[in-house]
């Protein structure tokens, strides 16, 4: 038995009603095609409304969003346009579009008054606690048909529908990106809320080859195959080390001291004190509705990885968290990373690796991608968050101090309990020079595991809460 979960690759039929987040090996977790970047004339309106919205303006300009004057425009100007949403519904890139786009305004228009009182240097107080019918019918209606929830996703919206290409013909070369929408000064390319943003695709772009990798080893597992799982082990690990050096430069793309500036946009309504009771969605439901804001722990990488590695997570809520997230996902995305998992088991992948030296090294390895991604992703919440804000939670509603240790941590423990198989491998899997033997990577894993710990109490401490993450 081989893997049975359908994978796009670059000779597939792809026609205008294939969902743009549809698994593949040439764009992996990118949209099969690049986003549309405008609106079909109807909604002409909403395409105003944006392109005025943002802090600064491409122009250089004050942004509606600039003077707290968005949430009055919107009520003066924005039509109900959730009949013209009906008319595309059998083109999946538009309807992806239209969702992306009334994410941003129904992002905007609730937490604006947050923002104004974050550039005061107050709190965040509250948000606005109702949804205008003019935001609300059609954001529920796009994301019904277009398989998200009626809020702000990385994936469909934020991130990885929020590209164009400054010249076709050069593709997704860092360079060449710009941003469809952005909240503050992200419409110049060289604002850290574009490079926020821009990292997070040209990370993504390199998921193909995680995705085919993954699905060979997986195979290889499946069939009793071992030169073949060994073969899929080294294309995974190849992409995550590509992955994890884009992921590194964050720190001169998108710079500390600057994301506070545009974070307060993608917080959600789940555990946020801007929105105590939830929101109500007018002309949806009189009872509140409450979602989880936009967040990079709902991109597939790390998950796929977790999957396939049958990376188990500890018991606590905090991996409730976790699963909470998995919603937040395109279906077609949801159905792979599940259909990873279950085949993961029935091959017993991490048994399968352990039976042989160098296929146990292989897998050693690609956990140790997987912790430096998740170390560096809790270094980014220090220097850009902790150092920064007393908020409490993060974007997606999680605990932000004890959050990515509880995965982080998990990963930290595996590592130790791999070691002795690898006992016998080759000192390196690898010819390239500058990779790490065993012992240096041990010798690092048992470091951090000490350094977390005592990290995650400063923290916690700090806040006047206790630590509650697991730390064997």
């Amino acid at each position: 038995m081989e893997f049975p979960f359908l994978v796009l690759d670059a000779n597939s039929i792809i026609s205008t009603s294939t969902p743009p987040f549809t698994v593949s090996t040439h764009r992996g977790f990118l949209p099969i095609s690049d986003p549309p970047f405008t609106l079909p004339p109807p909604f002409a309106p909403l395409e105003s409304l944006l392109c005025r919205m943002p802090i600064v303006t491409i122009d250089g300009t004050p942004g509606l969003l600039s003077s707290g004057k968005l949430g009055e425009t919107v009520e003066n100007e924005l039509p109900d346009l959730s009949g013209e949403v009906e008319k595309f519904k059998g083109d999946a890139g538009i309807m992806n579009a239209i969702y992306r786009d009334y994410s941003f305004l129904l992002s905007a228009y609730l937490l604006e008054p947050c923002h104004q009182r974050f550039v005061r240097g107050e709190g965040y107080g509250l948000g606005r606690q109702r949804l205008p019918v003019v935001i609300a019918k059609p954001m529920v209606k796009v994301a019904e048909i277009a398989g998200f929830k009626p809020f702000m996703e990385y994936a469909g919206s934020y991130a990885l529908y929020n590209y164009r290409l400054e010249d076709p013909s050069f593709g997704l070369a860092y360079s060449n990106l710009r941003l469809v929408r952005a909240f503050e000064q992200g419409l110049n390319p060289s604002s850290s809320e574009a490079g926020f943003v821009f990292v997070h695709i040209a990370m993504v772009s390199h998921s193909g080859l995680l995705i085919s990798g993954a699905v060979e080893a997986l195979n290889g597992a499946l069939t009793s195959n071992r030169i073949r799982f060994d073969t899929g082990m080294k294309d995974l690990l190849t992409a995550l080390k590509k992955i994890n050096q884009v992921m590194d430069t964050m720190w001169n793309k998108s710079k500390p001291n600057g994301y506070n500036t545009f974070r307060t946009f993608i917080f959600g309504i789940t555990s946020q004190s801007m929105f105590p009771n939830g929101v109500v969605y007018e002309g949806v439901s009189e009872e509140p509705m409450s979602f989880r804001g936009e967040s990079g722990a709902n991109d597939s990488m790390i998950p796929l990885c977790d999957n396939l590695l049958q990376i188990k997570m500890p018991d606590t809520p905090l991996t409730e968290i976790l699963q909470d997230f998995r919603q937040y996902r395109p279906g077609n995305h949801r159905e792979f990373l599940q259909a990873v998992k279950d085949h993961s088991e029935k091959a017993s992948v991490r048994q399968f690796a352990l039976e042989y030296p160098t296929s146990a090294e292989l897998y050693l390895r690609a956990l140790d991608y997987v912790r430096e991604f998740r170390w560096r992703h809790w270094c980014f919440t220090r220097e850009y968050i902790l150092k920064f804000s007393k908020h409490p939670t993060a974007t997606g509603g999680s605990p932000i101090v004890t959050w990515l240790p509880n995965q982080l941590q998990a990963v930290l423990a595996l590592m130790v309990q791999v070691e002795p198989y690898c006992s016998n491998a080759s000192v390196s899997v690898s010819d390239e020079p500058g990779v790490k033997d065993i012992q240096e990577i041990m010798d690092l894993v048992r470091s951090q595991q000490v350094t977390l710990t005592k990290e995650v109490a400063k923290y916690s401490a700090e806040r006047g809460g206790a630590p509650s993450v697991r730390t064997s």
